[in-house]
């Protein structure tokens, strides 16, 4: 059963209100709403309202809040509504970088850093500069940029079917200096692309369609449902992705896909069947079954 809590009405924010004193009160308002981690969200919300960073915060508490009065207001209203902070500020830290997000893109999750992990611990054990990579569902294009800076020499492309998502992949890409070795394709997973890659790597949508409503409200009512709905047994992505790798995996080249909690095995029992090889599983920081790699041809 998922807990929901009744909205809070936001603190009153007046100009001459000291920093300090908003910090406290909107701490306040959003424990009381259930909201954690409250000082956290208090502190990042109030720094990207005033244009500030943290230690200004702490080293100036009675400043008042001035000009600023106005969005710190509007910025704990909409965190009291459940909307993630991350996209009332525009954008997420993720992996070495700082992406921009949207309506039209997943908000970038921790537990996908695994994924980043898994194929840097593939290319570390065969060394080289030219690494061909594929990211399918690229969304912010998160994924593929953080390889892509990991991985000076690599070339890569990301592909996602929200014309929406390739805009906002496009402008992290150029902003990371990425552009010209990050193509962006809009089209159905693989449909207008051609092989091969050393890596095919996927975050794609996998949540069991009837468990949508389910979801904590930062994620059901701000994450695109496109990026979520993984058909009714959460598997429907991956039963295209995986047949079609075939003909854009290099010989030896490592697929690399994120899983929801519970759906490794089955993930595990898609990739046996269709390439014979063997697959691994890698845990995230909580202890999930996470990403399921698999080489075929090695």
């Amino acid at each position: 059963m998922r807990e929901e809590f009744a909205i809070t009405q936001p603190p009153d924010f007046e100009p001459a209100m000291a920093r300090g004193a908003a910090r406290r009160s909107l701490v306040r308002a959003l424990a009381k709403g259930g909201i954690e981690p409250a000082q956290i969200d208090a502190r990042v919300l109030l720094c990207a309202a005033l244009g500030i960073d943290h230690a200004d915060l702490v080293s100036n508490p009675d400043c008042p809040l001035g000009l600023g009065a106005a969005l710190v207001a509007s910025f704990a209203a909409r965190r009291l509504k459940r909307e993630p902070v991350s996209r009332i500020i525009g954008h997420r830290d993720f992996w070495r970088a700082r992406f921009k997000i949207g309506p039209a893109v997943l908000d970038p999750r921790r537990a996908t850093e695994t994924l980043i992990e898994a194929v840097l611990d593939h290319v570390a054990r065969s060394p080289r500069e030219n690494w061909r990579i594929l990211d399918l569902g690229t969304g912010s294009g998160a994924i593929l940029c953080s390889l892509l800076q990991s991985l000076p020499g690599s070339f890569g492309a990301g592909v996602d079917i929200s014309p929406g998502a390739c805009v906002i992949a496009r402008d992290n890409l150029a902003a990371l200096g990425l552009a010209r070795r990050g193509p962006i394709v809009c089209c159905d997973w693989t449909r207008a692309l051609r092989g091969p890659f050393d890596v095919v790597v996927s975050n794609p949508p996998y949540v069991l369609r009837g468990e949508i409503a389910r979801l904590a409200p930062e994620v059901r009512d701000h994450d695109p449902r496109l990026a979520l709905d993984g058909g009714e047994d959460g598997l429907a992505a991956y039963r295209e992705i995986i047949p079609a790798s075939r003909d854009l995996l290099a010989l030896g080249g490592l697929i690399a896909l994120e899983v929801g909690a519970g759906q490794h095995e089955a993930v595990e029992s898609l990739l046996t069947g269709e390439f014979s090889a063997p697959v691994k599983v890698r845990l995230d920081l909580d202890g999930c079954r996470r990403v399921v790699l698999a080489c075929p041809g090695q």
